[in-house]
């Protein structure tokens, strides 16, 4: 009993929020024990931190019953598993390999196809794909309906490809704003907008406009408009429309982002927990986010024991953005956890095999991480070393038009110099001086006072002749 209960207690942990709702929005149950254990499962899913152990007292031939209600009914509104099928139905079809039952189904859903499908132009694409194959076949009865299904939708298959174009131009555009900020990105605004809320369009279609959406809000750091955008996705997500574990986690993770930006930061770490239940591609990504608000939510240890559980993914990866950003936050977890010696010794081992990768992506958060490593061992000379190395302080001026732009980098050098008898205590106060005066009450102030902190055991003289 104890080992069937652990299995479905494993099982569970993997349910997100808006699964268990939708499974209680759909439920007939008439066994109120089996109504017990789902509505238990939906109360651990939802309250992170809160678990209450399923009881002993209900038979475990239900909560086998359960286990398996809940794939099924999963399953079935699976948009990911949905394009799986549709993939392995082409590929047969193409290679004239089909079987009849398959093609059983495949009729079957295009008889019954409701608008829209979430991939709605992959299954255009398919079921024309299919017509070509019924056609030189001479299957007239099949061929006439499905030919119907496609002379029907051809307008909508038409405007959704054109929408995916557009939401591709736009995506350069965009996401050349957010990595370099040589583009503006807002004029796309009001029309992604429109994409959204078209209820005739595709899912997938709606919400890829949702992720550029929230692309521009932190390009422009405004972030009003996405609230309403995102209860609006949340409600469809709890009737089990646009489902898939993926597009969950994706979706938690942008919440995340978001309530960070309000600083809102017990909101960002519970939807940060929600997205790493689910082991996927972003997985990485997603993990760099939550030890990120756990730093700054103070809670080193935490923070610590997340990133570790990424460490395979970040070995194998091929995207290096979120590789050096691993890097770098594991780094600074381990400073947060006192570990300064193991930071460094990783910092300077990455560095040496992934030097250019560095230079080209986060450099500043990896050479910030390393050189606090450096500076809570009293190692000023290497400190100086690597920055004159790595051309830190020529980096550091073009990197200070960006919002969030601190001054870690030019104080810790100015710092190092100090130590090592460079520069005198007045040309130490102006190089800290002269960013301190700039800040007044904007969002990078809380780590702005962090940043003067880690300083304080250094130069706390010359720290106390500054504003505060």
């Amino acid at each position: 009993m104890r080992t069937n209960l652990l299995a479905f207690t494993e099982f569970t942990n993997t349910l997100l929020p808006h699964e268990t709702s939708y499974l209680l929005s759909i439920q007939k149950f008439q066994d109120e024990e089996r109504l017990t254990i789902l509505k238990q499962v939906d109360y651990n899913c939802k309250h992170i931190g809160q678990f209450t152990p399923y009881t002993t007292q209900i038979n475990k031939r239900k909560y086998s019953h359960i286990k398996t209600w809940i794939k099924e009914r999963l399953a079935a509104i699976d948009v990911d598993l949905d394009f799986a099928w549709m993939n392995a139905l082409e590929q047969n079809i193409m290679t004239d390999t089909i079987s009849p039952e398959q093609e059983k189904q495949l009729l079957k859903a295009i008889r019954r196809y409701r608008h829209p499908r979430f991939f709605f132009l992959k299954f255009y694409q398919l079921t024309r794909n299919y017509h070509h194959f019924l056609l030189v076949r001479m299957r007239y009865n099949d061929e006439k309906m499905v030919g119907q299904f496609l002379d029907k939708y051809r307008q909508r298959y038409e405007y959704s490809s054109e929408v995916s174009d557009k939401i591709h131009s736009a995506t350069k555009d965009i996401v050349g704003q957010y990595r370099k900020n040589n583009h503006e990105s807002e004029q796309w605004l009001q029309w992604l907008s429109t994409v959204f809320y078209d209820e005739s369009l595709d899912g997938l279609n709606r919400y890829q406009a949702l992720v550029r959406l929230s692309f521009i809000g932190f390009n422009y750091r405004r972030f009003d408009f996405l609230l309403e955008q995102f209860d609006y996705i949340d409600a469809l997500f709890s009737r089990g429309i646009s489902y898939s574990k993926r597009l969950l986690a994706n979706y938690y993770n942008n919440r995340l982002m978001l309530h960070s930006k309000f600083k809102e930061l017990e909101k960002a770490a519970y939807y940060g927990r929600l997205a790493i239940r689910a082991r996927n591609h972003d997985y990485l990504h997603y993990v760099n986010n939550l030890a990120a608000i756990l730093l700054r939510q103070d809670k080193p240890k935490e923070a610590l024991q997340v990133i570790r559980t990424a460490s395979k993914e970040a070995k194998v990866t091929q995207n290096l953005h979120s590789k050096v950003s691993y890097v770098a936050f594991y780094i600074e977890c381990l400073n947060k956890n006192k570990q300064y010696k193991n930071a460094e010794n990783y910092a300077s081992s990455f560095l040496k095999a992934y030097k250019k990768e560095v230079l080209e992506y986060r450099w500043h958060l990896f050479f910030s991480a390393y050189l606090e490593a450096l500076l809570q061992q009293g190692k000023y000379r290497k400190m100086l070393r690597v920055v004159w190395q790595n051309q830190l302080i020529e980096k550091d001026k073009a990197y200070q038009s960006g919002a969030n732009y601190l001054p870690t980098i030019s104080w810790y050098k100015a710092v190092a110099a100090y130590k090592e008898g460079i520069l005198k205590a007045r040309d130490v106060e102006a190089v800290l001086l002269e960013y301190s005066a700039q800040v007044k009450k904007g969002a990078e102030r809380p780590a702005f006072q962090a940043l003067r902190l880690q300083l304080e055991k250094h130069i706390p003289d010359l720290l106390a002749r500054l504003p505060s």
